[in-house]
């Protein structure tokens, strides 16, 4: 579990953003996420207690999953991006359904979306069927877009 949960937990809460509409300030990034990397999926998501909650999404129809088979929950336990190359070779996630699946997810790289107070609380991720590594070039436009998911986040306050 992350450091400070029921903390990190409140500061989730209070942004008042889980369980709500989508939002065109969101579904900008993804696009835009999807459109540059040429990736199936992008996501922004929030992580609580028992999952993980899509508040944007484009390439995938399910709007949450549950924690424990979530890789943005591994992503917020460290700072910058996590990347799986392979999933299906990696064995935390390798016996994760959405691994296991035809077409399941392959690759993944996240970043984690901090509140203003410093509690990782989602991430904007991309995901792919095959496996890839992220560039240097990547890496940065990762960053920059996750910053500007972050920047909206923290306006919800």
């Amino acid at each position: 579990m992350v450091k400070g949960e029921q903390a990190r937990l409140q500061a989730l809460r209070q942004l008042a953003l889980l369980d709500t509409p989508p939002e065109e300030r969101f579904d900008r990034i993804v696009r835009l996420a999807i459109q540059f990397f040429g990736v199936e999926a992008a996501l922004v998501t929030l992580v609580d207690e028992d999952r993980q909650w899509f508040k944007s999404r484009r390439g995938i129809a399910l709007t949450q999953t549950c924690r424990e088979e979530s890789f943005c929950a591994h992503a917020i336990q460290e700072e910058g991006i996590f990347e799986i190359e392979d999933a299906s070779q990696d064995s935390r996630f390798k016996d994760f359904v959405l691994v296991k699946v035809h077409r399941g997810i392959r690759f993944y790289a996240g970043i984690p979306m901090t509140t203003v107070d410093g509690f990782r609380i989602g991430t904007l991720c991309i995901i792919d069927s095959v496996p890839r590594r992220l560039n240097e070039q990547q890496r940065q436009v990762l960053k920059d877009l996750a910053a500007c998911a972050e920047d909206e986040i923290n306006r919800s306050r």
